[in-house]
């Protein structure tokens, strides 16, 4: 067994790690956020950033969300934002009302359809077209704000091929994104074949694998289908017959993860953006195999010693 070797290894080495929220509906779901930002901030991301609901949906919350994680933690907060159901002038507004605020970072993203998973996605006549369309809007309206943006190691569901979506990559890495987290994944392989090609045509920002610790494994296969990320039959192996033992199906997913997180890290990736889902324990105990620990345990180094801007696999 050569673990102990690897992880050792692991605590020499410079980890940047972001985390993703949702924005609570209810006054139960808020104190479940909290607490989770509570129990991750102790290991200094890079950023935290907050999800943007379908047509807006969610966008007061996300607000409030953003705004509390400013007012009352030392976290970087970066807003999601779409195009969908809103014209330039609205998104302007939100912009300008995001800088004031004091963020300076928000992941562009298109956005899905207001009518639901499967619906096809139309432009507002009045809004921006695309994410490379909404990235350029973010820049002209606030050149200071750095922008994120998403790729998709398995392609977007709406684009007809990966060659196309690469070009939508491109076009958003033009219009101004300095960094891509992808959608989750859990074949390793997918993810670097994905870079190669994306490195090929020339994009050189890096390229963030998302991670998703498989909270709840019915709910993850219903994203998953939603969003073109493939579940491989050895992933449901793992979590045949637990729909009715919530203990040893969280001992499954923090083995999953670690075990995916490790060959990433083996393979020569230093950056990963964890889906939450609001939840902090599986993420936490992941970022603990990663070597990060509060800040309080490294007074020695600043947090710039210990977390590069630029870090990434490939």
């Amino acid at each position: 067994m050569n673990s102990p070797v690897r992880l050792s290894r692991f605590d020499r080495r410079r980890m940047a790690v972001s985390f993703e929220f949702f924005p609570p509906k209810d006054e139960a779901m808020e104190k479940v956020l909290w607490e989770s930002i509570e129990r991750l901030k102790p290991l200094a991301p890079n950023f935290v950033s907050v999800t943007y609901g379908a047509g807006g949906s969610t966008r007061e919350r996300t607000h409030a969300t953003v705004k509390r994680i400013l007012g009352e933690t030392p976290l970087t907060p970066a807003a999601h934002l779409t195009c969908v159901a809103a014209t330039r002038a609205e998104i302007e507004t939100i912009v300008r009302g995001y800088h004031d605020a004091g963020v300076r970072h928000i992941v562009a993203l298109r956005g899905d359809s207001v009518e639901g998973a499967g619906a096809r996605y139309a432009p507002h006549p009045g809004g921006y077209a695309n994410a490379a369309d909404l990235t350029a809007g973010i820049k002209r309206i606030a050149p200071d704000i750095e922008v994120s943006v998403s790729a998709y190691p398995e392609k977007h569901p709406d684009s007809p091929t990966v060659e196309a979506d690469i070009d939508m990559l491109k076009a958003k890495v033009d219009a101004g994104a300095t960094r891509a987290m992808t959608q989750f994944f859990f074949e390793n392989d997918l993810y670097f074949r994905y870079l190669d090609r994306v490195r090929a045509r020339g994009i050189d920002i890096p390229i963030v694998p998302g991670i998703l610790p498989v909270q709840n494994y019915k709910a993850m296969t219903g994203f998953a289908a939603r969003c073109g990320a493939s579940v491989p039959s050895w992933l449901a192996e793992r979590f045949h017959g637990l729909d009715d033992d919530p203990a040893t199906r969280k001992l499954i997913a923090a083995a999953v993860a670690a075990e995916q997180v490790i060959d990433l890290v083996d393979r020569g990736v230093t950056a990963f953006h964890f889906y939450t889902m609001n939840r902090a324990d599986l993420v936490y105990a992941i970022c603990h195999l990663l070597g990060l620990r509060p800040e309080s345990s490294f007074l020695s180094l600043s947090r710039r010693e210990r977390v590069p801007e630029r870090s990434e696999g490939g």
